[in-house]
């Protein structure tokens, strides 16, 4: 673990809650504002700045009333001005700070991306390592309200795209808390995406600091069928399928990557020698989406392993809708991994 005052501990496996009903447990949201506020408490180098963090929803939750705490100096809301704060941070995380920089929708971190891409990303590569960016960038992706085109996309394949940006997107409030911990102890710069759905799923957190290190992907459910890589959401999705495959015998592993960068291609590649076939469901576009650089390092490195084409369950290759009846069609979920399946293995 790279250099801070946060003295966290790694703790691997995930612990089984199937041991008792009586283990701690927190929201995916809630998870978050724990991870955030121990970092806060442990290390003062840390802050937290975005709009709306000192709201009363505090950004979905994650930083309700943390500015009561450590005051407006360590947790404040920013105008609108992406590009700019961006750059706060990244001049901050220069100097020996620790900025968690917070966006309610990745949309707009495209006014961002000239810093986030050609400073934030290589200004360690340029300086021979000489000048670390510990930085964290949260954004929200997810549907339900009407997100429509410019308020819901998807784009951690450009970010993944980008060397020098580590991408995190984890599924369960486990991995929130500890994905997070090691995000702010890193020396890089690191773009954590949450999906708005998962705030409310529940689980097994454990209150003391860990971490859970970047590239380590988790086997959700075995099979022997065929190997399933989702992502964030779609893990829920894809187990929610497997239940439903498993009453017409068909036997479905679910590997969640957990970090898209780096990528944790021994998991993926070990469970496709076992089954012979894979999806990959994704909460993004299929065009030169992370499903289809799975596909890729894949046929790459494990071609001869495939006993069908590989396939894919992510959107369709067009703006997102704004209304609930389109925003049904247009994002994947437990019926389109059932058919992807069925497809594959029938």
């Amino acid at each position: 673990m790279p250099w801070t005052k946060l003295q966290v501990e790694r703790e691997e496996p995930e612990f089984d809650e199937s041991v008792g009903q009586d283990v701690r447990k927190l929201s995916y949201g809630e998870a978050l504002h724990e991870a955030l506020d121990q970092a806060l408490e442990r290390d003062p180098s840390v802050y937290a700045m975005g709009q709306g963090v000192n709201d009363p929803g505090g950004m979905f939750g994650t930083t309700a009333d943390l500015y009561k705490k450590y005051g407006t100096e360590r947790v404040f809301d920013v105008p609108l001005a992406e590009e700019a704060t961006v750059g706060m941070a990244i001049g901050s995380a220069m100097a020996g700070m620790r900025p968690v920089s917070i966006h309610n929708r990745p949309d707009f971190l495209l006014m961002a991306m000239d810093q986030i891409a050609n400073h934030a990303a290589k200004w360690s590569y340029m300086f021979a390592g000489q000048v670390p960016i510990p930085l964290v960038i949260r954004a929200c992706i997810g549907r339900g309200w009407g997100s429509a085109a410019q308020h819901s996309q998807a784009l951690q394949s450009l970010f993944v795209h980008v060397p020098g940006l580590k991408v995190v997107m984890p599924s369960t409030a486990y991995d929130a808390k500890g994905l997070f911990i090691t995000s702010v102890a890193d020396n890089n710069p690191v773009i954590f995406i949450e999906q708005r759905w998962l705030y409310k799923h529940k689980g097994y957190v454990p209150e003391h600091v860990y971490s859970i290190p970047f590239g380590q992907g988790v086997v959700r459910k075995e099979g022997k069928d065929v190997t399933i890589v989702a992502v964030s959401h779609m893990v829920i999705e894809s187990l929610r399928a497997a239940e439903e495959l498993e009453k017409k015998g068909i036997s479905a592993e679910i590997i969640d990557p957990r970090t898209l960068n780096p990528l944790d291609e021994g998991i993926i590649l070990k469970s496709v020698k076992k089954t012979g076939k894979l999806i990959v469901a994704d909460l993004s576009w299929k065009n030169c989406g992370f499903s289809a650089e799975v596909l890729a390092r894949v046929a790459e490195k494990g071609f001869h392993l495939l006993k069908k084409a590989p396939a894919r369950v992510a959107f369709p290759d067009i703006p997102t809708p704004s209304s609930y009846v389109l925003e049904d069609e247009f994002y994947p979920g437990v019926e389109d991994i059932i058919k992807a399946v069925e497809a594959m293995v029938r």
